[in-house]
Order: C-alpha cells, then sequence, then structure tokens
C-alpha cells in the first residue's frame, strides 16, 4: 500500500471514530493501524485499529471497519499462558455482522468478500447495533463485516498475541503492521 492510499484511509478511519464520538489524542491518531493481512485488497478484507493497552492480562483496542469491509475468519488458539484470547465487541457506530460457529444462520444478512467464500466457515449470525456487544470465547472461529456506514467497535480482552491467531484463508500472512 502506498502512502497515498494509507493516508487516504487513516482519513475515512478518523471520521469513523468522530462519528462514534472515539476521542484521541494526536499520538493516538499518528499510531492507527492498518491492516490488509497480505491480501492487498483493503477494501474488501481489511481492519484499522488503535491500541490503547496490551498488558499481561488485559487488552483494550479501537477496530474500525470500511463500508462493507470483512476482518477475515479467524480464532484465537490457547497458548502457553491461557486458553486463548477472550475478547468482547461492543459496536460503537454503525452495524456490525458478527459471524462464529454453531448452526448457521438461514438467510444471514452478509456473506463473505466475492471471490473469497472457501475461507469462511462461520455462519452463526451475530448483529451488533451501537450499544450492543458480544463475548467471543477462546479457539472460537469468528469473523466480522461492516455495514454500508462502516462501524466502530471497541474490543476488550483478554492479552493480545496477533501472532498466534489463526486464520481459515491459508494467504493470509502475519507482516508487519502499516502505520503512518
Amino acid at each position: 500500500m502506498d502512502k497515498k492510499e494509507f493516508e487516504r484511509i487513516k482519513a475515512k478511519v478518523l471520521e469513523l471514530f468522530a462519528k462514534a464520538n472515539v476521542i484521541l489524542t494526536d499520538l493516538e491518531k499518528e499510531s492507527i493501524e492498518i491492516a490488509d493481512f497480505g491480501l492487498n485488497k483493503i477494501k474488501d478484507t481489511g481492519l484499522q485499529l488503535i491500541t490503547y493497552v496490551n498488558t499481561e492480562k488485559v487488552c483494550a483496542k479501537e477496530l474500525a471497519l470500511l463500508p462493507y469491509q470483512t476482518c477475515p475468519e479467524h480464532k484465537h488458539p490457547p497458548r502457553g499462558f491461557d486458553d486463548g484470547k477472550e475478547e468482547t465487541f461492543r459496536c460503537r457506530y454503525g452495524t456490525v455482522y458478527l459471524y462464529v460457529e454453531g448452526e448457521a444462520t438461514k438467510n444471514r444478512t452478509m456473506n463473505p468478500p466475492e471471490g473469497d467464500e472457501e475461507y469462511y466457515t462461520a455462519f452463526k449470525e451475530i448483529i451488533l447495533y451501537p450499544g450492543e456487544q458480544c463475548t467471543i470465547y477462546p479457539n472460537t472461529l469468528h469473523w466480522f463485516k461492516a455495514g454500508g456506514e462502516g462501524a466502530v467497535v471497541s474490543e476488550f480482552s483478554t492479552r493480545s498475541t496477533d501472532e498466534s491467531d489463526i486464520f481459515t484463508d491459508p494467504r493470509i500472512k502475519r507482516v508487519p503492521k502499516i502505520t503512518s
């Protein structure tokens, strides 16, 4: 991703945070991470975030999804120090379509990104509107997608070790995070 594209996405993310009334320091604004998961399809598959805190026990992040952008299917497996990351997503702005393991929802609202359907297996739909939240337990396959307005989600979790996440899509590479 070139600098111009990075700055374009960052500006959209800052607009989303403003719509969600998320107040960021100048340092946080400069620290926005843009993850394209090595797929170079940021419009369809990606995630933008700020990490407020990530200690040995807890983590808090603010996630931003562009309109119809998908965070790909993954799980947080057991780690040497626990059963895996447990996370609670709280929708702050827009609508978030969360898909987890379990009985598939008939006539679900959203689909995986076009051309990538084979890499998605969890289809139990949970729709989150502003003020609603859902907890995802360790080692549970999940993915999520924003509606047409984009979305902002607060994530509260146990310690985050992104490098240990397991993605269903073998093409996903854990690459260095892109920041300004």
